[in-house]
């Protein structure tokens, strides 16, 4: 970048909230995604709406990439700025502007973690529902940008579902209302739900309208081991076909099992092929008697062992095994890296299957947890060494082949991580020629400069 363009955005937002040099650069050359990184040219952190408008407009002006970011928690690299530029870090934007109990709502600034809103509306004795994984640190900017998911998702949904207006900044630097704090609003095209699950690639989000519920008066948990994937996922079908839509219905293989257990140490059975952890909320009542069919249901469909947790502790506990298993699986090696694909709910049992043979194929080791509940499924596979290159190639390869055997099976290639650089190759196998053209369009009518996270979704 040019000198005067550097000297611009310093003015715009204060040389104390400015990165230029090397040392300054390296924590923002990257993301949670493994693999991936490069070096930006800039970095800047603005305060409000109109430094961010005034960063765009210069960098439509001059031509200059602009890489939207929050926390950097994503694990597609959708943050990584791959053709250089500016990486626009939203995190000073971090106000909860308004938590209306009587609209069930509130408004908010990208910045603000999803932790931070779900303790704020619980207080109000409101749910946030959204629970994505690194909920601590994810910011509600890139949760929507994203359109992230989590362990509650089979019975809340996902980020789009709970999103009702978005401020956004066009690449040019013009501001823009979408929705707003209603319900049902069908007045035109529906730029809010087309900008949530768009990675920053059309427009930057600065403000959001988000949708609570009242807070469950309380929940329950249980944990149920199989022989196999395979009885869990018929065990799953079975919970869900007697009418059941849990809170919680999360899956572990066996490899998972043992490494979550040797790390957390939570008396887990390790000799089961598989655990499946299930839950709800509501009123007691509701709560105990949803937690006895499921247990019911899993004992009637092989399973070996069935808990359900008498006090919240316990429950956390349980709960503790699903969150844990990134970080068990992380301590088997030098380099973990995380995928998710999802495949019709039925069909679970036979896409790990299909892993465990791809896995095996290509000489790697891949793990797999996920969401029962949706088909999500996260295969986690394990490099001894980051300096092993071919070991490293293996996984790369073996990931193509679960992402096209996702599709064979009606799956996609994501379910909730997003596409970003790392899935870009394999997009148009799920959507061909054709969409992916549209999706090109829709980028050129909101960024015709290119500038909005260049190659990444829809570039």
């Amino acid at each position: 970048m040019q000198a005067t363009v550097r000297a611009a955005l310093r003015s715009v937002v204060g040389p104390g909230h400015y990165r230029e040099t090397d040392g300054e650069l390296i924590p923002y050359s990257r993301d949670a995604t493994p693999l991936f990184h490069a070096r930006p040219d800039a970095v800047v952190f603005p305060a409000d709406t109109a430094e961010v408008a005034a960063v765009l407009d210069i960098a439509t002006r001059h031509t200059i990439p602009v890489i939207p970011r929050g926390a950097g928690s994503n694990l597609c690299a959708a943050t990584v700025a791959s053709q250089g530029g500016i990486v626009l870090v939203l995190t000073r934007l971090n106000q909860i502007l308004e938590v209306a109990p009587a609209e069930l709502l509130a408004r908010v600034q990208p910045g603000v973690t999803s932790a931070t809103l779900a303790n704020a509306a619980q207080q109000e004795n409101l749910l946030w529902a959204p629970d994505p994984g690194s909920r601590t640190v994810a910011t509600i900017g890139g949760t929507i940008a994203t359109n992230a998911g989590g362990l509650r998702g089979l019975k809340y949904g996902v980020t789009r579902d709970y999103v009702l207006g978005l401020e956004a900044v066009l690449p040019n630097g013009e501001i823009i209302r979408t929705g707003g704090r209603l319900n049902k609003d069908v007045a035109g095209y529906d730029l809010t739900r087309l900008l949530t699950g768009s990675e920053g690639t059309l427009a930057v989000i600065t403000e959001a309208t988000l949708a609570l519920r009242p807070a469950p008066t309380t929940s329950g948990t249980g944990v149920a081991y199989f022989p196999d994937l395979a009885a869990a996922g018929n065990a799953v079908t079975a919970i869900i076909a007697a009418g059941i839509l849990p809170a919680t219905l999360e899956f572990l293989d066996a490899p998972c099992i043992q490494a979550v257990e040797n790390f957390a140490h939570l008396q887990l059975r390790t000799d089961a092929g598989a655990l499946l952890l299930f839950g709800d909320d509501g009123e007691p009542d509701a709560v105990a008697r949803a937690l006895a069919r499921m247990s019911d249901i899993c004992t009637a469909h092989q399973a070996l062992d069935v808990t359900t947790a008498a006090e919240v502790a316990q429950a956390e506990a349980l709960l503790a095994a699903r969150r844990c298993a990134l970080p068990a699986l992380s301590r088997l090696g030098d380099l973990t890296i995380l995928e998710d694909a999802t495949v019709p709910r039925p069909r679970i049992a036979e896409m790990v299957e299909r892993i465990s043979s791809i896995a095996a194929r290509h000489d790697v080791t891949i793990a797999t947890f996920g969401h029962a509940g949706d088909g999500n499924l996260h295969p986690t596979c394990i490099v001894k060494s980051r300096d092993d290159t071919e070991s490293i190639a293996r996984a790369e390869r073996a990931f193509a082949d679960i992402f096209a055997a996702a599709i064979d099976l009606g799956g996609t290639i994501t379910g909730e991580h997003g596409v970003g650089a790392a899935k870009l190759p394999y997009l148009a196998a799920q959507l061909g020629a054709q969409q992916l053209a549209l999706l090109r369009r829709l980028k050129t009518a909101f960024d015709p400069a290119g500038i909005l996270n260049p190659g990444k979704l829809g570039s």
